[in-house]
């Protein structure tokens, strides 16, 4: 399996609609930054024809690739499946609804360049622009704190779907992974922190989806997950 330099992967469930747009639009971006790369769609049992569009793809271009599961596996266990098998040194993954602009998958890809383990973007630092309801952002700052209180993390949003990692640095992580779904994200923050691993955070602009599949049983689900996570490293030492 050769190496490239950047593998991209979109985490998908049932979106078609918004994969129409994504696949072309990363293209593009992908292509400015690297003439190395690949972008996976994983692709985690959908019903609505995304898989479909991504075989389309697969067919028109050679660095498109789809990573298909015939169950639901969650969004945590679809990431470590896609960035096991992809081949870059840089791997990233971003939203399929594109919330975050896509004009700083640059900077996402330069801060691992430039010998960050894992980058990530913000939408609550300063110079962060944002765009979604109150009561989420109410929530999103209630659950970044608590993070940050209970964890130790030092990062202002942990949740912030476009992250960047150092495929080598991220292998010895994800053993130590245990959230299979949306806490997936925070617990590889935090676990990178713990771990010594330098993580760069920067501001974004950022806009809501026109689909969400984060329901409140999942924010709940998160809330619990901080507390299963500090008896982990505090308690168990795992």
């Amino acid at each position: 399996m050769s190496e490239i330099e950047v593998s991209a992967v979109l985490p998908v469930f049932n979106d078609r609609i918004s994969l129409e747009k994504a696949i072309p639009e990363s293209l593009s971006a992908l292509e400015k930054i690297t003439d190395s790369f690949e972008l996976i769609v994983a692709e985690d049992g959908s019903t609505d024809g995304s898989r479909e569009i991504v075989e389309e793809w697969e067919k028109k271009n050679p660095r498109v690739r789809l990573f298909h599961s015939d169950e639901r596996l969650g969004r945590g266990r679809a990431l470590n499946r896609a960035f096991e098998y992809s081949k870059g040194k840089i791997l990233c993954y971003y939203d399929v609804d594109l919330a975050t602009d896509m004009a700083y998958l640059p900077q996402l890809i330069d801060e691992i360049r430039k010998g960050a383990a894992v980058s990530t973007g913000s939408r609550l630092m300063p110079g962060s622009n944002i765009k979604r309801t109150t009561d989420r952002e109410i929530a999103s700052r209630g659950y970044n704190f608590l993070v940050r209180l209970f964890l130790g993390s030092r990062l202002h949003d942990h949740q912030c779907g476009f992250k960047g990692f150092n495929k080598e640095i991220l292998m010895k992580i994800l053993p130590d992974i245990s959230s299979t779904h949306w806490f997936w994200d925070t617990e590889i923050l935090v676990r990178a922190q713990k771990a010594g691993y330098q993580v760069a955070e920067f501001p974004v602009v950022w806009n809501t989806g026109s689909k969400t599949t984060v329901k409140f049983k999942d924010i709940f689900s998160m809330g619990t997950s901080i507390l299963k996570l500090w008896w982990k490293i505090n308690v168990k030492k795992a």
